[in-house]
């Protein structure tokens, strides 16, 4: 069954409130359609489990992404202009195996493909990590504490390989917040196969119709809905939100404060409370007992 139960593009509904995808005719189906049906699934929808792609979602780290490919590029000593800029950033939320044989135009067993790779891995660690912090987008930090405070537990669904992901969000002071990380390079199928999804749900043990997946992509969305969890598409990433509503999200959120009106199903302002000293606490709190448990 298609947790799902939305069918048509999403919007913004009146007075802020993260939009849901509703409307089973046309006149419900536009960008700017209000909330109608699924005002009850608000009210019902705190989840156990929430899932987070990171560029784009969590991190604005695309315009560091497209810097670190055109440099590993440089680095491999190329023929040739660098790729477009444009032609990286659309392939951003790709694994990087394909988004390099995309970008060359290769087989991704291309030795090319491979040192590419190499080359992106290194410099992203000299180029994006030291940012991670200032990269993180607003709201991010006290949101998540404020899921956590809600005994929500956070996880990660991830095109990139699960070294870098473990690193930028260890760099963004986030990592101790999740209970599980699923990288590319953990699953033979990455999204928008629903592998990724399906690993996160089998390590929590949770149901796939108490979990929602947030992403800025349509292969966030698409993995989910395989997967049987609904969905919540942010406008603020990668895809546009004519791109976003291809894929059916569930709900529709412009900024991180709506994504957690989404998951709570209770107003951003009397959820999100939890301010900047709270957040830190929170993450110093899951650094400390994960510190002891070690």
């Amino acid at each position: 069954m298609d947790p799902t139960t939305g069918r048509a593009a999403a919007g913004r509904a009146p007075g802020g409130r993260a939009a849901a995808a509703s409307g089973r005719s046309a006149e419900g189906a536009g960008l700017g359609s209000e909330l109608t049906e699924f005002a009850p699934d608000l009210a019902d929808s705190d989840f156990d489990l929430a899932v987070f792609d990171l560029d784009g979602t969590l991190v604005d780290t695309p315009r560091g992404i497209v810097e670190t490919f055109l440099a590993a590029y440089g680095a491999m000593g190329e023929p040739g202009p660098a790729p477009d800029p444009a032609a990286v950033r659309a392939t951003i939320g790709l694994p990087l195996e394909r988004a390099w044989a995309t970008l060359l135009g290769v087989p991704e067993t291309d030795p090319r493909v491979a040192e590419g790779v190499r080359q992106y891995l290194k410099l992203f660690r000299e180029l994006v990590l030291p940012r991670a912090r200032e990269l993180l987008f607003p709201g991010v930090p006290e949101g998540l504490a404020a899921l956590r405070a809600r005994g929500v537990t956070l996880a990660v669904a991830t095109s990139k390989f699960y070294a870098s992901a473990d690193a930028l969000l260890t760099a963004a002071g986030l990592r101790e917040l999740f209970a599980v990380v699923v990288g590319a390079d953990q699953v033979a199928h990455p999204k928008p196969h629903p592998e990724s999804g399906l690993l996160v749900l089998e390590r929590l043990g949770t149901p796939a119709d108490r979990a929602v997946m947030v992403g800025d992509t349509t292969h966030d969305l698409l993995m989910a809905r395989a997967a049987g969890m609904r969905s919540i598409a942010v406008t603020y990433g990668i895809h546009s939100r004519a791109e976003l509503a291809g894929a059916e999200p569930t709900w529709v959120a412009d900024t991180f404060d709506e994504v957690i009106e989404a998951v709570t199903g209770v107003a951003s302002a009397a959820v999100n409370t939890v301010d900047a000293a709270t957040a830190a606490a929170v993450v110093n709190a899951a650094n400390a007992a994960t510190a002891a448990a070690r």
